[in-house]
């Protein structure tokens, strides 16, 4: 006779370690994620009252510019040279991560060189210096022409445009420089472009830098549109060129480089408007 037992399959113990060790890692995340929804409510409040984030920076590994780098930007970025020692440190830093973050190509032949990495990334860093998330993720290709190139998209000749699509952000070299260099005239072609970058990058994120930015802009157009006077002194006083006016991102960019190269004459002309531009770009420093 053939007797057959079935073993009923018992299942394994799960070893009383790795269970504690399992719910520890559970609740440690539970509260990492509840701790940062707290903050980030608090810290919406405290914005909302005092228009700046709770800090600006948290640099755990420094970086630093390669000498040669260095000396341009100590030579050639007026912006820099006007801070104090500490904000150097940490413009230094936000710059080399910046290069380090985005991708520079050269058209028609340019050579990418380390004047126009610091010249232009120096332009982004200046302008989201009040920001604690500077680095305008909307673009992550900077490409440069070495003057005005023809788009085969509008069959016109540009100097330079923004490009959400293709995460691009592209200068005609010759004209930057040439904004760069005449620093009075309210024409930059670096701030006017990077304006537009972080207009859109703003209204696309929501993180406390973007939502800062978000409320002075709509504070700045909720003012505008209230106050008929003003709208009129703005296109008489012919202060802000006439292109300000094609729209929304244009009017930010011509301001922002009003804001960056005469603020002592826009503080006095439109101290309202002044002050939604520093607001939005929490900008306390150098001066400004």
């Amino acid at each position: 006779m053939i007797v057959i037992y079935l073993q009923e399959t018992q299942k394994p113990e799960i070893n009383p370690t790795f269970r504690l060790v399992m719910l520890i890692i559970f609740f440690v995340g539970l509260a990492v994620v509840l701790l940062s929804k707290f903050y980030a409510f608090f810290e919406s409040i405290y914005a909302s009252k005092y228009k700046r984030p709770f800090f600006l920076n948290a640099i755990a590994f420094k970086k630093e510019l390669r000498n040669r780098q260095f000396s341009i930007l100590n030579k050639e970025f007026d912006f820099y040279k006007r801070l104090d020692e500490n904000e150097k440190v940490i413009f230094r830093h936000r710059l080399a991560t910046f290069i380090n973050s985005k991708e520079f190509i050269g058209r028609e032949g340019l050579k990418v060189d380390d004047e126009m990495r610091i010249l232009i990334s120096a332009t982004a860093v200046m302008l989201t210096f009040g920001f604690r998330n500077y680095l305008i993720e909307l673009i992550d290709k900077i490409i440069i022409y070495p003057k005005a190139y023809y788009s085969n998209l509008n069959e016109t000749y540009h100097k330079g445009e923004t490009n959400p699509q293709l995460k691009a952000i592209v200068f005609s070299w010759e004209d930057f420089k040439k904004g760069y260099h005449i620093g009075d005239d309210n024409l930059n072609l670096g701030i006017h472009e990077f304006g537009h970058a972080i207009h859109l990058n703003a209204f696309g994120k929501n993180d406390i830098s973007s939502e800062i930015f978000k409320d002075g802009f709509n504070k700045l157009a909720t003012y505008l549109q209230e106050h008929k006077m003003v709208r009129n002194n703005l296109t008489t006083s012919k202060y802000f060129r006439a292109y300000a006016y094609t729209n929304q991102f244009e009017f930010f960019a011509v301001l922002l480089e009003n804001f960056i190269e005469t603020p002592d004459e826009f503080r006095n002309k439109f101290p309202e408007l002044y002050g939604y531009m520093k607001q939005m770009l929490n900008f306390n420093f150098a001066g400004y």
